[in-house]
C-alpha cells in the first residue's frame, strides 16, 4: 500500500473525513464513569473539568450533563466543531481550539482532566508540563478508553485480523500501545486502573460506519478501501445472528493525581 496522505499522519487531522461516522457509530461512555470519579475523587456537579482531545463531545456530554462546567479542547476543526454544534444546548460548556500540549487554559484553573479516547494521540512529556500547569492543587487526571476487545468471539478476532489486514498504520497508533507501563511513566506512579464492561449491535450499515469512523482504515479513494469492505461484508455474512453483530467493550480508566 502507498504511504498515507499527510492529513492522515498528522494526528490533529486524521479524523477530518470520519466526522458523520464518528458520531453515529462510535460508542459513548458509560455513566458508571461518574459515580467512579464521585466516589473515589470527589467528583461533584460543580468541579471543573477540561476534556483535552474533546473530539465530537462524546465524553464531554456525559459530564455537560452531570452540571459540570467543561472546557473541551480540540484541535482539529471539523471534530472540534460538530461538537459545538451536538453540545449548543449546554452553557456549561466551553469550546477551545488548542492541542493537549498548549490548551491556553489558565494556571490553575481546572479540577478534573479527562481525555476519552484521545491520550495515545499526545506528545506525553509535553502534555504532562500543561496538564501540571493548568491543575488547581490536588486536582485529578482521568484517562478513558473504550477498548475493543479483540478475542472474546470469533467474529472479534476475525475483525481484528481485517484490521491487521488493511488498516495503514494501525500497529503504530492503536491506542493499546498505551499500557500499564506507559500509564505509570506518564503519572509517576501506577495510578488506580478499572474496567466498565459495554457493547454495541450493529446491522452491516452500522460495522460499516463503525470501520471507517477509525483513522486506520483506508477511506474512500485510497488504497484497499473497496477490498477491505468487501471482506468485512464477507465477515459480517458469516457471523451475524439475526442481522447483527457485536462489538464488546471494555471502558478502561485510569485515573490519579500528577506527582
Amino acid at each position: 500500500m502507498t504511504a498515507p496522505a499527510q492529513s492522515e499522519r498528522d494526528p490533529t487531522r486524521r479524523f477530518s473525513s470520519r466526522v458523520d461516522n464518528y458520531i453515529r457509530f462510535r460508542p459513548g461512555y458509560p455513566k458508571e464513569i461518574l459515580g467512579l470519579l464521585q466516589s473515589e475523587c470527589g467528583l461533584n456537579n460543580r468541579s471543573i473539568i477540561a476534556d483535552i482531545g474533546s473530539g465530537t463531545g462524546k465524553l464531554t456530554e456525559l459530564f455537560l450533563q452531570n452540571g459540570n462546567a467543561v472546557f473541551g479542547v480540540e484541535p482539529n476543526r471539523e471534530m472540534r466543531e460538530a461538537g459545538e454544534r451536538l453540545l449548543k444546548q449546554f452553557a456549561n460548556f466551553t469550546s477551545i481550539d488548542a492541542a493537549a500540549e498548549n490548551t491556553t487554559l489558565p494556571n490553575s484553573a481546572i479540577e478534573f482532566i479527562v481525555a476519552g479516547q484521545a491520550f495515545h494521540w499526545f506528545d506525553r512529556a509535553r502534555c504532562r508540563k500543561e496538564f501540571v500547569r493548568i491543575l488547581k492543587p490536588g486536582g485529578w487526571v482521568a484517562l478513558i478508553w473504550n477498548d475493543r476487545q479483540t478475542e472474546t468471539t470469533p467474529f472479534l478476532r476475525e475483525y481484528e485480523k481485517l484490521l491487521q489486514t488493511y488498516a495503514t498504520d494501525y500497529s503504530k497508533v492503536d491506542h493499546k500501545n498505551i499500557d500499564d507501563t506507559v500509564v505509570r511513566e506518564f503519572f509517576g506512579y501506577a495510578p488506580t486502573k478499572t474496567k466498565i464492561p459495554s457493547a454495541q449491535q450493529f446491522d452491516f450499515e452500522g460495522l460499516k460506519g463503525r470501520l471507517l469512523s477509525s483513522s486506520y482504515a483506508p477511506d474512500q479513494g485510497q488504497p484497499g478501501h473497496t477490498e477491505m469492505l468487501r471482506e468485512l461484508e464477507k465477515l459480517f455474512n458469516a457471523r451475524q445472528e439475526d442481522g447483527q453483530v457485536e462489538f464488546a467493550y471494555d471502558t478502561v480508566i485510569y485515573y490519579g493525581k500528577l506527582t
